[in-house]
């Protein structure tokens, strides 16, 4: 019984559990990395935001992506990337366990922009799937 009450408590004193991103986002079509590659050779005034922390971008990202952490995301900083509301965006972050590109896509949307791709796999698929990318800025 001991082990028992010993087990439990330490299980409660771990971190909290683990945090998932919703499925789909209302106003955003999700998309997978294969998506992302068609979305991108087909549309190239597409602006694809890189939703991550500038040092995770800095070791790895997808090609023409722009660093735009979402925690400092400004209505006047996404504007000066897509002044046309009708643009579309693609936003990506870590993968389904990092919130960041969904709030991203949630700002992007309350300001008005109306076609936004949300890559919910993000950096994690894209690197699962051995899909090229570039380091540095």
């Amino acid at each position: 019984m001991l082990l028992l009450l010993l087990a439990f408590a330490h299980g409660h004193t771990q971190a909290g559990p683990r945090i998932i991103a919703p499925d789909r986002i209302d106003g955003a079509i999700t998309v997978s990395a294969e998506e992302v590659i068609k979305l991108l050779l087909s549309n190239p005034n597409i602006v694809l935001i890189d939703s991550r922390k500038p040092r995770e971008y800095l070791k790895g990202h997808i090609e023409n992506a722009v660093n735009l952490l979402n925690t400092s995301m400004s209505r006047e900083q996404l504007q000066a990337l897509a002044p046309d509301p009708q643009t579309s965006l693609l936003f990506y972050c870590n993968g389904p366990s990092c919130l960041r590109s969904s709030d991203a896509v949630n700002k992007a949307l309350g300001w008005g922009y109306s076609h936004i791709f949300w890559f919910r796999g993000g950096w994690e698929e894209w690197i699962d799937k051995r899909f090229p990318f570039v380091t540095g800025p």
